[in-house]
């Protein structure tokens, strides 16, 4: 695939990926997309298989949703990326979506990381809530071994016994991940801070520590988000974002960390 391509995470090419926590429609979908797309951002993110703590949750259009991402990505020339959540949908959503998403419970699927090892497709793991760092490059092992090295680690937040954000964002996961193995971390301070007004500072605080990317849930009116509304930004906030990382890596750079 022609937009996969140049796609590479690390210290030399730094990546946004935005979009909706779900997919809620096509046309909602593809104009969140548009209007990420004219802010510069390549990656398109969003739900379509949604494991809610409550059944009373929105939790997604399943099949149906993957193929909107799809066709939205086909349309606008954007990578996708969505979250995989049970081993009899990997086939059908590596047929259609362009990087995987492990949520913080799979973490531990070993049968859904083993057959992640067998696509040819990037993955990004994220983090257990619980999880230990060596954990958690454990459970990427079981990709890399079953034959993918194409694997990204998300930090997304630990819980602890502070209530005030969602979880809590172990900025210190970058150093360590970085002076333990040589795949690319990214943060998601969405999840993390499950606030938006939280979401900038948090984001620009990793990229400041290092990370190789962010992934932020945001789309044109966030308020009106079926799921995780608290926690999505606005394209203009995005924006201030995307403005503030270049120098904040170029001053990364002149550290020499």
């Amino acid at each position: 695939m022609e937009k996969m391509n140049d796609l590479n995470f690390g210290p030399m090419n730094f990546n946004i990926i935005a979009g909706p926590c779900s997919i809620e429609d096509y046309d909602s979908l593809y104009e969140a997309a548009l209007e990420l797309k004219n802010r510069g951002i390549r990656m398109i993110r969003g739900g379509a298989y949604k494991l809610r703590t409550s059944v009373h949750s929105f939790r997604g259009l399943g099949d149906a949703g993957i193929m909107h991402l799809a066709n939205v990505g086909k349309e606008l020339d954007l990578i996708t990326v969505s979250e995989v959540t049970q081993t009899d949908k990997v086939d059908f959503m590596a047929n259609y979506i362009d990087i995987l998403v492990v949520g913080t419970r799979n973490m531990h699927n070993y049968p859904l990381l083993e057959l992640l090892g067998k696509i040819d497709k990037p993955v990004i793991l994220k983090r257990g809530i619980a999880a230990t760092y060596d954990e958690w490059l454990a459970s990427a092992e079981y990709i890399i071994e079953n034959g993918n090295n194409k694997v990204i680690l998300c930090e997304r937040g630990i819980r602890t016994f502070e209530p005030e954000t969602r979880y809590t964002l172990d900025i210190s996961a970058i150093s360590v991940i970085k002076n333990k193995s040589t795949l690319p971390i990214i943060i998601d301070p969405s999840h993390a801070a499950g606030n938006r007004d939280l979401v900038p500072s948090l984001a620009l605080a990793a990229v400041a520590a290092g990370a190789d990317g962010l992934m932020i849930e945001c789309q044109p009116n966030p308020s009106e988000s079926i799921c995780d509304a608290n926690q999505t930004i606005s394209p203009d906030t995005l924006s201030q974002i995307m403005d503030a990382v270049p120098e904040l890596r170029l001053h990364l750079s002149r550290m020499k960390l």
